[in-house]
């Protein structure tokens, strides 16, 4: 074996274990998120988490000596990196902290995990794209896994218990959807982005806090400390070293599906939630949806 493929073999290697970790990280999202909320409001929550993500996102800027990239970076995007941050963090995790306290987080977690059917959806719009019947196809099969876990199995009554809460978790999809097409083709380097839009969310909700800020409990500083490292800011880093190691992106972007099948697993052993049939198999619904919506962009191409 060649030296060249052995370099392969190990880097593809690095970015399962790197794509792993990030996994394991972001299935402990929901669970993070529901603890903290009994602590803090999603105001508080949210600014406090992304404050101590944009300090770790400073942090790692030092240790990769690319500080000389915020200074100098143009006005135009910081106009940019102002308005995506206030898409993201500010007004997607405002949206999903408040359909987690509304929901389980069962239903919560996998409403906000069908992002990527919600990109074949806002690209008719929004990019003029035709989308054919095998996509529609995909659509329909995820989103009747959201019917699934929206109604709890009831599907002969369709009866939803928090019809706002199931609203504001698929908005918080749209949304991450939106900032996702307009960030796409944006080439500055990805670190440097991230922690611009936590800084520019960390002032808006400071903002929106600033008349009512009080020192928060231990355990609510405890929880925003974990989610600002564990789901924003290093796991965040974590999966773009993932996606550079490999080989290709399909790679390890396989390994995202995991996420909300781990996250029940977790649920269920922190937070004592019963977990419901209609969760797994709404989960599975929209899981297929989204691989199939995958296969067929592949075959696109």
């Amino acid at each position: 074996m060649e030296n060249k493929d052995i370099k392969s073999i190990a880097n593809q290697n690095k970015a399962y274990i790197f794509a792993a970790i990030a996994v394991l990280f972001w299935s402990t999202a929901s669970t993070s998120f529901k603890i903290t909320l009994r602590y803090l409001n999603t105001i508080e929550m949210l600014f406090y988490s992304s404050l101590f993500a944009s300090i770790a996102l400073f942090i790692i800027i030092l240790f990769q000596r690319k500080t000389k990239k915020i200074f100098k970076t143009e006005r135009k995007e910081i106009l940019n990196s102002a308005i995506l941050g206030f898409m993201n963090p500010f007004f997607y995790y405002i949206i999903l902290f408040k359909a987690y306290t509304l929901l389980p987080a069962q239903i919560a977690q996998p409403l906000n995990f069908i992002w990527p059917i919600m990109i074949v959806i806002l690209s008719i719009p929004l990019l003029k794209q035709k989308i054919p019947l095998k996509s529609l196809l995909a659509i329909f099969i995820s989103f009747f896994g959201v019917l699934l876990i929206s109604t709890k199995g009831r599907l002969f009554n369709l009866r939803i218990d928090e019809p706002y809460g199931v609203f504001l978790a698929l908005a918080s999809s749209l949304i991450w959807a939106l900032f996702f097409i307009i960030n796409v083709r944006n080439t500055k380097d990805e670190v440097i982005r991230l922690f611009l839009s936590f800084a520019f969310g960390c002032i808006y909700t400071f903002i929106l806090l600033y008349p009512n800020i009080s020192m928060p409990p231990f355990f609510g500083i405890l929880g925003a400390l974990y989610i600002g490292l564990f789901e924003m800011g290093i796991t965040f880093v974590i999966w773009i070293k993932a996606l550079k190691y490999s080989s290709t992106t399909a790679q390890v972007n396989n390994l995202i599906y995991l996420t909300p099948f781990l996250s029940l697993v977790v649920i269920r052993i922190v937070i004592k939630e019963k977990i419901l049939l209609s969760s797994i198999f709404g989960i599975i619904f929209i899981i297929c949806g989204i691989i199939l919506q995958k296969k067929l962009e592949t075959n696109a191409l």
